[in-house]
Order: structure tokens, then sequence, then C-alpha cells
């Protein structure tokens, strides 16, 4: 799966640009990088570790009228001196592109490679360096075409996104003995596709109309799990005011998740693989996890005084309840602004990190972040046009189980001469759907997180950056305690003209009832660009 990060968005970029411009326009730098590491656990007891790594990746880049795509991207391999190191290689990168290929049509694609939390009961140490516990290495990508165009005076826009997702299963996790065991995420194919037609107010009617509907089909690997959604709803957008409107909409919706039983041994508990997931039981018919259909509406307000602002606001039902969504933008500068967004949908892991990557920008703030959580937090845009966004959320845990996901996230850059600072957070409750009888039937979790980075140009070739995080984890579970995550760590990095040297300390750590555990480390390393 990683060997497409690279160069799945770089085709974007070739596809539409002549050769000529390509060479004018496309910036690539890769570069091979190699650190001294030293992990010391401050609990009682704890151990001191030291390694050294050796890496390669590349960061591309490539901004036009027709193309914007960036990739960042990073294979580290570790070696040790005693054979205590529990994970010798990571992947971490994120690309993100689009293109237009023909008149009205562009094609979207992205990828990352991060870490998630495997269970949401486990530890939660927000560092990949040292020996890590509940980590899950993920990789996930998507790909597909938009269409945007007018047919007389209504407008007609359709797309279809194909997506995949893997996660690697986790070593230990550290939940405490006896609790009940759940399934580990394998991988999963997804399909979208979406259309909607309509026309704007005042050019035909004084309302604006829209139509839309929306095809959802995912296959995941573990016990057979399938999830089918369909929609179609209509819209009105009634002004009332210099850039206010009322808008309202009710639609009609399905939705159908399945999947068959784990087999189970001669004690009744599930049987695992060497991966330690459930084995699908051959015989099983297919169970219902969650089966609705019905109507839903929602009404609100949409604000746009300017095209620097905007915030659009619903309530209404769905889902047999209250449902809540929204977003806020605010561009303070070319450099600078604020995105928010509240929502409410059944997901699942795949579909709901398929989607949190699609709406990333095609321009981020590549961090320098020599512990590798860049990618599973905060993404922070580098124009005030799209400010980023927060994954945090979705990595809270690589769950089998199909839930409804219901949240707030929000991203605030601001960025001027050598000055860069960001920071971001958010708030979300997965509510699982799963078969009767199933561990997380009737079971919710939650999650807060919070998250700050900061980088200052020193002269002409230094960087000194800060990065500083904290998170909490609370479920249901039956013997699941509420964890505190946080974390901590600053870099300083000098350009010797391709040469980099960075030199980088953190502190890293979780508390839960009866647990703690805290990290110190340091790094020192140097890269070289070609």
């Amino acid at each position: 799966m990683t060997r497409y990060l690279v160069p799945g968005a770089l085709a974007l970029a070739c596809a539409a640009q002549p050769a000529a411009a390509q060479e004018k326009r496309l910036q690539v730098t890769p570069y091979i990088e190699a650190s001294q590491v030293l992990a010391a656990d401050l609990s009682d007891g704890g151990d001191v570790l030291t390694y050294s790594t050796l890496a390669a990746g590349i960061d591309a880049s490539m901004n036009t009228r027709r193309v914007q795509v960036q990739v960042s991207y990073k294979y580290e391999r570790r070696f040790d001196y005693d054979g205590s190191l529990a994970n010798d290689q990571t992947h971490s990168g994120l690309a993100q592109g689009r293109a237009v290929i023909a008149r009205d049509v562009t094609l979207e694609g992205g990828a990352i490679a991060t870490r998630s939390r495997a269970d949401i009961r486990g530890d939660a140490l927000g560092t990949s360096q040292g020996n890590v516990r509940n980590s899950s290495q993920v990789y996930s990508a998507y790909v597909g075409p938009n269409i945007a165009t007018h047919v007389g005076a209504a407008f007609v826009n359709a797309a279809y996104r194909f997506g995949y997702t893997k996660v690697e299963a986790p070593g230990a996790t550290g939940v405490p003995a006896g609790s009940p065991p759940l399934d580990r995420y394998d991988d999963s194919k997804v399909h979208v596709a979406t259309a909607s037609a309509g026309v704007k107010s005042g050019t035909v009617l004084p309302v604006g109309i829209t139509a839309s509907g929306s095809y959802t089909r995912e296959d995941a690997g573990q016990l057979d799990q399938r999830y089918e959604g369909k929609y179609g709803r209509g819209d009105v957008v009634l002004p009332v005011g210099r850039g206010v409107a009322l808008t309202a909409g009710v639609g009609y919706e399905q939705i159908r998740i399945s999947q068959r039983d784990a087999l189970r041994g001669t004690t009744g508990a599930p049987v695992t693989d060497g991966a330690g997931r459930f084995v699908t039981d051959p015989n099983s018919p297919r169970r219902i996890a969650y089966d609705f259909d019905g109507v839903f509406w929602d009404a609100g307000v949409i604000w746009r005084p300017s095209r620097r602002t905007f915030l659009e606001a619903r309530v209404g039902r769905r889902y047999d309840s209250l449902s809540y969504n929204g977003s806020f933008s605010y561009q303070m500068g070319p450099g600078s602004g604020i995105q928010i967004g509240v929502y409410d949908s059944v997901e699942t892991f795949g579909q709901q990190l398929g989607g949190a990557l699609a709406s990333m920008p095609t321009s981020f703030q590549a961090t320098t972040d020599p512990f590798g959580n860049q990618f599973s937090g905060c993404i922070y845009g580098t124009t005030g046009a799209a400010a980023g966004g927060c994954l945090a959320d979705v990595f809270a845990s690589a769950t089998t189980s199909a839930y409804r996901a219901r949240g707030v996230t929000g991203v605030a850059v601001f960025g001027r001469g050598g000055t860069r600072f960001g920071v971001g957070g958010g708030y979300g409750r997965r509510s699982f759907l799963a078969p009767s009888g199933s561990t997380t039937e009737g079971t919710a979790d939650e999650s807060v997180y919070g998250q700050l980075f900061a980088s200052q140009n020193v002269g002409r070739d230094g960087q000194l950056s800060t990065s500083l995080f904290g998170s909490y984890y609370t479920s249901s579970l039956p013997g699941a305690d509420g964890l505190v995550g946080y974390g901590a760590n600053t870099a300083y990095t000098h350009q010797f003209g391709p040469l980099g040297a960075t030199a980088s300390v953190g502190v890293f750590g979780f508390e839960r009832d009866g647990d703690n555990n805290t990290q110190a480390q340091a790094l020192l390393g140097l890269r070289y660009g070609f």
C-alpha cells in the first residue's frame, strides 16, 4: 500500500501539465536521514532505550491554476543494540492532490500513512519512538473524479470516490487483564457516489432549490462486514437579508449494516488468528448490526457576509433522534484562518478516515516532528482559505464495529513571515452498532483532544518549533477506565546547505486509574536533501 503514497499523488500533476510546465513548477526534494534516539521510561524501574535510525523520504509540491498537489512521506528503519526494540520500522506521510483533467472535470486523490490507537481502553503514548503499546500502522487512500457544470440556469454536480484502508495488527495494547476481547480492524473498500442538481435563488425562482442523492457501499475484511447506505433529499434556500439566508431540507434514507459471527471455540470464546483478529464462522448467517429507513429533515441558517466568512448551522431529526451539523470558516489573511465543523453520521472506521482525508487541504504544513505523530492529530493548512482539520477523533481507536459518530472539530492557523502557529482540537462520541450478543453492542466511547504547534525562523538557516497535545478517552465497555494522554516536544533545525541537523527533546505520557507511564525522549539527526 505504501508504495502508492508518492507516485499516486504525483501522477495527478503529470496527467494535467505539459512536461515543460512540470519542470518549472514541480518541486521535488528526496532526502536521506540518520538519527540517534534515546527513550527513558520515567516510571518506577523504567528502562532506558537507545537506538539508531535510517530513513528515506520525499517532499514534493506543485501549485498551478490546473494542478494543486503536495506529498510528504518518510520511511524509517530502526536498529537497536540489545534486541529490546519492539517496532523496527514506520511509515509516515500525507499526500493530497487535485487536477483539472477536462472542462468541468477534476480528479482528486490522497493518501495517508500514520499510526492509530488500536483499542480505546489501551495505552495512549502519543509518540512513535521507543516501545509504544496499543499502536497500529494505518494506510488509507482515495481517488475519484468530480464533475461540476451547468445546464441552462441549473447547476449539475456529480462525484465518485473509491477508498481503501488497511490497518496492521498491533502488538501489546496495555488493556487490563480480564477485559473482554475486541476484534481488530483489518481492511475495507469503500465506494461513494453522489449527485446533485438545482438552481440558485434569484435565477428562476426567489428561492434556491437543490435535489441530491448519494449511494455508499463498503466491504470490510473482518467478519464479512457490509455497509450499504443511500439517500435522496431536497433543499430550499430563501435569502432574507444581505448575506443571510434560511434553509431547510427533507429526505428519505436507507442504511443496512450486516456481518457474520465469529467462530467460537469449545469454551465459547472467539477464535482468533495469528494477528489477534476474530476468525469468521463460515456457517454463520448474515447478522444485522443496523437497519434503518425513514424520513429525515433539518433546517437552519446560512450566513456569508463576505467572501472570507461562511457559516451554516442546521438542526433536525435523523436516525430517530435530534441531529446537529454545521460548519464555519473565516479567512483572516493569506496565511491565517479558522475552520470548524459539527458532524453527525453513521460511519465505519474506513469511511470516517476516508471522508476526513478527502477534506484535508492540498497545501499543508509538513512539521519538523522527529517523534512521528504529525499526521495522526491535527493537520494545518498553509493558506487561510483552507486552514486544515483534525484526525484525532478518528484515530481514537481503529474499531471494527460500525457506529454513529457525533462531534465537533476545529483548526486555526496563523502565518506571517517566518512565524507559523496552529491550534486544533475537538470532541467525538461513537455509539456502536453491533448485532445482539456482540461485545460492543449498546456501548459508546468519547474522546476530547487538543493540539498546538508553533514554529519560528531563527536567522537565515535555523528554525525552532514546538508542539503540545492532550487527550482524554473514556468508554462504557466493561472494565474500561478514563485515560488522559499528554505530550510536548521542541526541535531546532539548522541548514548547512543541503545538509540539515536537528536536535529535539520531548516528554510523553498517559494516566489512568492505577496505571501511568511517562517517557522522556531525545533525538539528534542529520538529513541530506538531494
